[in-house]
């Protein structure tokens, strides 16, 4: 059984903000990179033997910072990229409320696909070790969703450099 230590990425510029990030690359701040480097702090004794992020810059940074205390590198995939949101790209989140969805939004299905696709990526390719993965909080959310058989709506939100283990 794989073991997998599914982790939200540090705070970022934009989280600060409330812009809409979806899937463009982000920049952790100051808070965001002491919450990677507690969180490292924390799992410095835990044995990981993967660590694998997101191909977006604010994953890749908080899990190197993680890794780093581990001496390892870090893996990349498109399959834990957070929801593009299409149109919402880089909106004030507060400020979309009432609008109408576009149409060039992931759709749920295709998000809880990829999201099925990590699953079954992590247990092919890393059967019996332990992968810590850093995602964002609505792929995190889809994969959670997937593996526990649940809406997304029932899977609780994850704050910044939060982790949450499953047993793949």
């Amino acid at each position: 059984m794989t073991t997998l230590y599914l982790v939200r990425h540090g705070e970022t510029v934009d989280n600060v903000n409330q812009i809409m990030q979806g899937q463009t690359q982000g920049e952790l701040t100051e808070e965001g990179i002491r919450q990677a480097e507690q969180l490292a702090e924390e799992m410095r004794h835990v044995p990981i033997d993967v660590f694998v992020a997101s191909d977006l810059k604010r994953s890749i940074d908080t899990c190197r910072i993680i890794a780093r205390q581990h001496g390892k590198d870090v893996v990349t995939t498109p399959l834990l990229r957070e929801r593009d949101w299409g149109g919402f790209t880089g909106r004030f989140i507060p400020s979309l409320k009432d609008e109408v969805w576009p149409d060039d939004i992931e759709t749920l299905e295709a998000l809880l696909s990829r999201a099925s696709r990590f699953l079954s990526f992590v247990r092919v390719h890393y059967p019996d070790r332990r992968v810590l993965a850093v995602g964002h909080g609505i792929i995190n959310k889809a994969i959670q969703a997937v593996f526990f058989g649940k809406t997304m709506r029932e899977i609780p939100r994850m704050m910044n450099a939060e982790v949450r283990v499953l047993e793949v």
